[in-house]
């Protein structure tokens, strides 16, 4: 069986741009590849608010990514409201502490988080928020709030990214197939989903031959 890592971080801007596509790719890939997810891990803990500088360029990469590719939507609200910080570890210490509670929560609660913070405009660096986003999904909170800090939850983050560097997907979204011994980068494409499922099937005939 071929793996296709996929690896993100919830609050990667680009990949809530790729989410669609990558549903389309995921739902299309030939039965025999796994598809497993890690957590890459953009920004650390952090309770500095973020400068105004980083503020906009942030705004205008959104601004970017609508351009880029279109329906995807964004509520620049976001950013004239709270207190932004540079830290995604808490979302996605809680993707994980949300994946004990069942895989497919893995999935879920990143799109929570997602549609929390590009759609909603709340802030899920911040615990209330992810506790919250939680309950909404129907988790037992108070063993997510445990989870959520438990250093246990800190350790595997740090594996994932640790794995995901070590494949060489050091930006985010990273597509990575492993195959018979031989790893390969699989190109993003925002919009379409056939390069990429091509390209896939490709290697993954070649590898067999």
């Amino acid at each position: 069986m071929a793996t296709l890592y996929y690896v993100h971080d919830p609050m990667c801007s680009w990949c809530w741009g790729f989410s669609n596509v990558r549903q389309r790719l995921f739902a299309t890939l030939p039965p025999q590849i796994e598809v497993v997810r890690l957590l890459g891990g953009l920004a650390e803990d952090t309770d500095t608010p973020m400068p105004a500088s980083q503020r906009q360029t942030l705004k205008q990469t959104w601004e970017r990514i609508a351009i880029k590719i279109p329906g995807v939507e964004f509520n620049f609200s976001y950013w004239d409201s709270g207190t932004p910080r540079r830290s995604t570890y808490p979302a996605c210490r809680a993707v994980i502490a949300a994946r004990l509670q069942g895989s497919e929560y893995d999935g879920k609660m990143t799109e929570a988080i997602q549609h929390a913070y590009y759609l909603q405009a709340r802030n899920p660096s911040n615990e209330t928020t992810l506790i919250e986003l939680a309950d909404d999904l129907g988790l037992d909170t108070a063993a997510f709030t445990l989870a959520l800090r438990a250093p246990l939850t800190q350790a595997q983050l740090l594996t994932e990214i640790t794995e995901a560097r070590r494949m060489g997907a050091d930006s985010y979204p990273s597509l990575v197939l492993h195959h018979l011994g031989s790893v390969w980068n699989i190109p993003i494409d925002y919009n379409e989903v056939e390069p990429m499922r091509n390209l896939i099937n490709h290697l993954i005939d070649e590898g067999e031959r």
